[in-house]
């Protein structure tokens, strides 16, 4: 076995995910993929899961899905915890005495302070968008709407919204003829790839995050009118970030 995939095995990291939120399902297919096994998964059951499922399902109407978290973890020793809210004190208790060295979001509510306190190294995420432009919900589609280019940011999770010091960062390579469900989809891989990264930077040693300058204020979901919009910039190739 080499001394880095022993590194990556002593990681002690729990992830927190919404009820098979396909973002979470991407990304711990591929930490799982390059080594990186979770101590738990604790997966959040509640309204707020459904909703954000069934919406980001939407957003990648008509790709392919990736394996369940159930199916992912069946066949390995990990352990499966489900809670009604990430937030609430039995997740934090149950936290505590996983004793995380990293906390890694793959797709949940707003996480508040209490929880952050919890990992030795820091909690991180993997924001679709080149921070500090773009916090908040539907960055793919804010991004076309206001012809900004687009790419994924890992960061330590503070208590602002996605304004974190900044771990790794990579553009997502925009071709023509892509729609935005297409988009989406590829981010979720690059948010995963560039977890993976972002792990191994911390499986290897101390990390340093780069504080981030000014940027917008979190933004809402967009509204249906103002995606429609960019995506219409994206077909009618008026879009200005295209990578060929």
């Amino acid at each position: 076995m080499k001394r880095e995939d022993v590194k990556r095995e002593q990681l002690r990291y729990a992830f927190l995910v919404l009820k098979e939120h396909p973002y979470g399902r991407v990304m711990l297919r591929i930490l799982l993929e390059r080594g990186f096994v979770p101590t738990a998964i604790v997966e959040e059951d509640s309204p707020l899961a459904d909703e954000e499922r069934s919406k980001f399902l939407t957003r990648i109407a008509g790709a392919p899905r990736a394996p369940t978290i159930t199916s992912l973890t069946a066949s390995r020793n990990i352990p499966h915890h489900t809670v009604g809210n990430h937030n609430d004190p039995a997740c934090l208790d149950l936290l505590r005495s996983l004793d995380p060295e990293i906390i890694v979001l793959g797709g949940t509510r707003i996480i508040h302070p209490p929880l952050l306190t919890i990992p030795t190294c820091g909690t991180v995420n993997a924001h679709p968008a080149l921070l500090p432009l773009l916090r908040g919900s539907a960055s793919v589609g804010w991004a076309l709407y206001l012809d900004l280019p687009i790419g994924c940011t890992t960061h330590v999770v503070e208590e602002g919204i996605d304004s974190g010091p900044i771990l790794l960062q990579r553009r997502l390579p925009i071709r023509s003829g892509d729609t935005y469900e297409r988009i989406v989809r590829r981010m979720l891989t690059l948010a995963g790839e560039l977890m993976a990264d972002t792990l191994a930077r911390f499986a290897a040693g101390p990390v340093q995050g780069t504080p981030q300058g000014p940027g917008d204020e979190p933004r809402r979901v967009i509204p249906p009118e103002l995606l429609e919009e960019g995506k219409a910039r994206l077909a009618e190739e008026s879009y200005s970030h295209f990578s060929d």
